[in-house]
């Protein structure tokens, strides 16, 4: 089917802003022209691809559909021109990460340091989120990499390219609240304290509900963050049992202790991943080479 590439990056424009007003603007076009492409898309594909009223524009199923082909295909060209517009790194143009505030502060800052002193040209960007949250960016083409914990249930292994740090979760508690001293506590003993853990939209969270699910338990968290750090906050004043991977630890802090579990909690993984249906760019070959690998 013979389609203008510009139709799709008009129809791109408004499925992103969800207005034609808006993607007007940004084309710097008419938005009779916008609507007139959106139109022309339509008649060609023979679907409707927005449903238009006149408060809103949201998509229809077709067009929920063709965005997830054309969001990947407008993000390769972009990084494409982006390398090729880049003279000043070498045509290594801008390293895309994505991963957790977490993984950034306790693992990533040393070798972003690293690659910024090695390539200091080369515009260095992160975008932060779940580690799921990860893989739908890396799918849609929007990162070059991500690094996320694994297993990571919405990762294919195919994209997998190294795992870099294996470590154990762990439950901690402020003793002057929770003291269990040396005692070994069993899940269903944890059941009966607060439990505070990631968001349910985490690889963390989902990890640990399937962990007491094949010890026939639910798990009900008294508090849900979207911070390690803000757990072991509430932690230190005696809020709760805080679920943490070990890394964000530190062996100073006197107020937190880690509970002695009775059930066999397993390890996991900081993995880094590729989008093995595009090109790795060079700028990301580079930095996976600064990488260790388990």
């Amino acid at each position: 089917m013979d389609i203008n590439f510009e139709l799709y990056k008009v129809f791109y424009c408004v499925a992103t802003t969800l207005s034609f007003s808006e993607a007007s603007k940004r084309l710097y076009i008419s938005q009779s022209a916008v609507s007139q492409s959106i139109k022309a898309l339509e008649q060609k594909l023979q679907r409707s691809l927005f449903i238009r009223n006149t408060k809103k524009v949201s998509l229809t199923p077709a067009g929920q559909l063709l965005l997830k082909h054309v969001e990947p295909a407008v993000n390769l060209i972009n990084r494409g021109e982006n390398q090729l517009l880049d003279t000043k790194s070498l045509g290594f143009g801008q390293l895309h990460i994505g991963a957790s505030d977490t993984i950034c502060r306790y693992f990533l800052v040393p070798y972003l340091k690293q690659f910024h002193q090695k390539f200091p040209d080369v515009p260095i960007k992160v975008t932060n989120a779940t580690s799921p949250a990860c893989v739908e960016l890396l799918n849609q083409g929007k990162t070059d990499l991500i690094v996320t914990n694994y297993p990571n249930s919405r990762l294919n292994h195919s994209c997998l390219r190294k795992t870099v740090l294996k470590f154990h979760d762990a439950f901690i508690a402020n003793p002057a609240y929770f003291d269990f001293g040396e005692q070994e506590i069993s899940f269903q003993d944890l059941k009966r304290c607060p439990i505070l853990m990631l968001s349910k939209k985490s690889a963390t969270s989902e990890f640990l509900h399937n962990l007491f699910l094949q010890h026939q338990l639910e798990l009900i968290p008294e508090i849900e963050l979207n911070s390690n750090d803000l757990l072991i906050d509430l932690a230190r004043i005696g809020l709760g049992i805080a679920f943490i991977p070990d890394y964000c630890l530190s062996g100073s802090d006197r107020d937190l202790v880690r509970l002695h579990i009775k059930e066999s909690i397993p390890s996991r993984n900081i993995a880094v991943s590729i989008n093995d249906r595009l090109p790795v760019s060079a700028s990301a070959e580079e930095f996976l080479k600064l990488l260790p690998e388990t």
